[in-house]
This record gives structure tokens, C-alpha cells and sequence, in this order.
């Protein structure tokens, strides 16, 4: 009997008077204490949970009934907000999880646009190795079938001859300029030396009062000797610089077009060679369109080739000028300075070396200050 009147209590709707006050219940005050606080909100929250978030469906209460917790459930479908569920016996709002469907939307659409990004470059790099892969194949069948004299080239005698002779002159030039630079470590080498044994001397002299003007003559020369072998020194260095700077630069400059050109020939006469095999197959529509393709390609393969081989023949020709010109100034310095040198002209030495403008650096300026350190 007992069970039954709180199960009936605790499922029973509250009356309302039309004062709006509920009515009296038989049963215990802690019953209807319980039926009141599960229907009083607070109009502060209820307007916060009307304004806040995106639609909801429904807004759980739970609050505290008699013989345990019970949930109540209000329909909020004109709500907007995010999902709250109120406990009102602390009277506090928890917000439930959910996720919008703007905010989906634009997940989605960002990780398509993502993916599309990464698909384009994948299909990007996949065509540039097809093309790679297919112009290697072609330039290396080529290659072979030119080593074993079955494919052929296309041969520019005159322009060929000339590349040869620059590859010659390279070669002997390079040994000119590791002669030059052995000759200038050894004769730094000896002017240290000289430097040496004059401080020597010098001392000596001021040591040994009987010999003391003989290795005052002595230390006199040996510094008179190291003056004019640093100004040759400084002629040489002169020397071996501009031959650097044409052997390691304007030469290797003038090989490497001719690496690019030499690189344009083979592929031209592969694209050559494989148009030459299509034209002699079938003329069927899907021969046609290969073969339209490869004239395409051969024709971009020679335009490519023709203007490397004009650049080859420009820089051939101005190298050659600045070859004798660069040669005949440095070749004229070195010989007046090692004559003056060796005939002890310290006067001619340095008009050598003020006619080409040669500046010596003081003992010391190769290192750099202090502040350039810092």
C-alpha cells in the first residue's frame, strides 16, 4: 500500500488553481518539496539557455525526487543554444557535446579542398617523371646505337674541331698554372729564407765586433734580396691570379654551354631518330596522331639545338679575344719582372709593376682586423 502511494506520488502531475499556487497533496512535505524544486528554473538560466548556441531538440533537467534521481524531459525545439543539462540541485548549467552543422560543413569542405591540393601536386610530379623517364630511355638508345655505329649523328665538323682545341688549350693552360703556382710557393719559400738569414746577420754583427762589417754587407744584401723578391712575388701572384681566373671561369663558363650543347644534339637526334621510325610505320589515325606528336617534340628539340649551337659559336669567339688579350699583358708582365729581378734592376722591377698597376700588400694585410673578427 505504502509503495504504491510514492509510486503514484512520484509520477503524479501537480495541479494548478487558477492563482497560479498548487494545490494541497495528502502526502508527506518533502514530496511536494521535491514536485517544486523539479519544475522551478531559474529565469536567469532559462533565458541564457533560450539566447545561447545552435537549435537543439530537447534540454534534459535532473533533479532530485523522492526514493532516488529522476530526469525530467522539456521540450525546447524554438530554443536556440547549445545543449544544456541543468542539475537543480546545485543549480548549475553543463553544457552537452554536439557539433554544428556549419562547423561540419566547413570541416568537410576544407579536407576535400586538402586532398584535391595534394592530388594535383601527385599527378604533377607522376607526368614529370613519365617525361623524364621517356626522354632518358630515348637519349640512352641513341647513345647506344651511336657507340655501336648503328644510329646516326648529326656532325658539325668545323664547330666540333673548335671545342677540341679549347679542351687542348684548357689542358695546357691548367699545367701553366699549377708550374706557376709551384714556382710561387718555392720563391716565397727562399724569400723567407732570405728574410731569416738577414735578421741573422744583423745580429751577428752587432755580436761579433770583428766581423761586424762583413755581416753588416751580408745582412744588407740578403734584405735588399727580400725587398725585390716580395715585389716579384707580388708580380707572380698577379700572374697566377689572371690565369685562374681564365682557366677555372671564362673557359669553364664556355665548357659547360658547350656540356648543354652537346647534351641538346643527343636528345635532337633521338626525337630525330624516333620520328624517322614512326614515318616509315602504318598511317592509321592513331599512327597519324604520333606521329604529329613526335614532330612536335622534334621540332622543339631542334629549335633548342640550334640556339645552343649559336651560343657555343658567340662565346668561342669572345673567348678566343680574351685569351690573346689577357694572355699578352700577363705573359709581357712576367717576363719584364723576372728580368728585372734576376738582373737586380730593383728601379725596372718596380716600373713593371706600376705599368700594370700592380699594388703590393704590406706584410699582414691578408689577415683580417679586429674588427672584421668581430
Amino acid at each position: 500500500m505504502t509503495d504504491s502511494i510514492m509510486s503514484k506520488a512520484a509520477t503524479m502531475e501537480i495541479p494548478i488553481n487558477s492563482n497560479g499556487d498548487t494545490g494541497t497533496l495528502p502526502e508527506d512535505d518533502s514530496l511536494e518539496q521535491a514536485a517544486k524544486l523539479q519544475w522551478s528554473l531559474d529565469e536567469k538560466d532559462l533565458q541564457q539557455v533560450m539566447v545561447s548556441g545552435p537549435n537543439l531538440n530537447e534540454t534534459s533537467i535532473v533533479s532530485g525526487g523522492y526514493g532516488g534521481t529522476a530526469e525530467g524531459i522539456i521540450p525546447t525545439s524554438s530554443m536556440k543554444g547549445p545543449a544544456v543539462r541543468y542539475n537543480a540541485e546545485f543549480n548549475k548549467r553543463i553544457p552537452v557535446t554536439g557539433l554544428g552543422s556549419n562547423m561540419h560543413h566547413s570541416s568537410s569542405s576544407s579536407s576535400m579542398s586538402a586532398e584535391e591540393a595534394t592530388r594535383g601536386v601527385a599527378v604533377e610530379k607522376l607526368e614529370t617523371m613519365k617525361k623524364w623517364g621517356l626522354n632518358t630511355y630515348k637519349c640512352t638508345k641513341q647513345m647506344i646505337s651511336e657507340r655501336f655505329g648503328r644510329g646516326s649523328r648529326t656532325v658539325d665538323l668545323e664547330l666540333e674541331a673548335q671545342i677540341e682545341v679549347l679542351r687542348d688549350t684548357k689542358r695546357k693552360y691548367e699545367n701553366v698554372l699549377r708550374l706557376a703556382r709551384a714556382l710561387t710557393n718555392h720563391f716565397y719559400n727562399m724569400v723567407q729564407t732570405q728574410h731569416a738569414l738577414g735578421d741573422t746577420f744583423a745580429d751577428l754583427s752587432q755580436k761579433s765586433p770583428e766581423l761586424r762589417d762583413e755581416f753588416g754587407y751580408n745582412a744588407e744584401t740578403q734584405k735588399l734580396l727580400c725587398k725585390n723578391g716580395e715585389t716579384l712575388l707580388g708580380a707572380i701572384n698577379f700572374f697566377v691570379s689572371s690565369i685562374n681566373t681564365l682557366v677555372n671561369k671564362t673557359m669553364e663558363d664556355t665548357l659547360m654551354t658547350i656540356k648543354m650543347y652537346e647534351n641538346a644534339r643527343l636528345e635532337y637526334d633521338a626525337y630525330r631518330s624516333d620520328l624517322e621510325e614512326l614515318s616509315l610505320g602504318p598511317r592509321d589515325a592513331v599512327a597519324m596522331a604520333r606521329i604529329e606528336a613526335a614532330q612536335q617534340q622534334y621540332q622543339t628539340q631542334k629549335d633548342k639545338y640550334e640556339r645552343l649551337r649559336s651560343d657555343v659559336i658567340i662565346k668561342l669567339k669572345f673567348l678566343e679575344e680574351n685569351k690573346v688579350k689577357v694572355m699578352h699583358k700577363q705573359l709581357l708582365l712576367f717576363h719584364n719582372a723576372i728580368s728585372a729581378y734576376f738582373a737586380g734592376n730593383q728601379q725596372q722591377l718596380e716600373q713593371t709593376l706600376k705599368q700594370f698597376n700592380i699594388k703590393l700588400r704590406p706584410p699582414g694585410a691578408d689577415k683580417p682586423s679586429w674588427l672584421e673578427e668581430q
